[in-house]
């Protein structure tokens, strides 16, 4: 398999996985799920995973990447948010749980330069990421629709143009995680 160089990583908001406090077990089990993702993406050379600051996989992702720095300081994280002001009305506890990770984070910039004015910013930060990602990593699964569709159908467009990977975990492999893990 080709090397991809950098991932981007994108799944569910925790609200569409019915997440709505940090100490939920399903965080553990998503987390678990995503972190072989990583290790298997680490030992094909990738080095840099990209996040664009949603809260739910997107964070937790994050949370996986700083923590398998330590066993491999040879990748990094990236935040790449869609505009200027991202998350500014999120809950105080939302906005200190996403402002540890962007201060831990290896890069942090946005695709606009500009505070929210239009949909369009939104199209122009999924198509940066395409361009800028040689694959991504999502937790989705399409018979349960969510936000990442969106996402998904341009990648889909994207690898039909050129060698673009689409690696999801899917709740099928969420349950035989949760079928796996040791709960003590």
């Amino acid at each position: 398999m080709e090397t991809k160089k950098s991932v981007y990583i994108s799944g569910y908001r925790s609200y569409e996985m019915g997440v709505f406090n940090e100490k939920d077990p399903k965080i553990k089990i998503i987390k678990k799920a995503i972190s072989s993702q990583l290790e298997a993406f680490i030992f094909e050379g990738t080095t840099w995973f990209i996040v664009s600051g949603n809260l739910g996989v997107e964070l937790w992702a994050a949370q996986e990447v700083l923590r398998l720095k330590e066993n491999y300081p040879e990748i990094r994280l990236a935040i790449l948010l869609p505009f200027v002001g991202w998350g500014e009305n999120w809950n105080e506890q939302n906005k200190q749980a996403f402002d540890e990770i962007k201060h831990r984070a290896d890069y942090v910039n946005t695709v606009s330069h500009k505070k929210y004015e239009n949909p369009q910013q939104l199209k122009n930060h999924t198509q940066f990421l395409l361009r800028k990602t040689q694959g991504c990593l999502l937790v989705y699964d399409e018979e349960y629709p969510g936000k990442p569709h969106y996402f998904l159908q341009e990648a889909k467009e994207q690898q039909r143009r050129q060698n673009y990977l689409i690696q999801q975990i899917l709740m099928d492999d969420l349950e035989n995680s949760i079928n796996s893990y040791d709960f003590n």
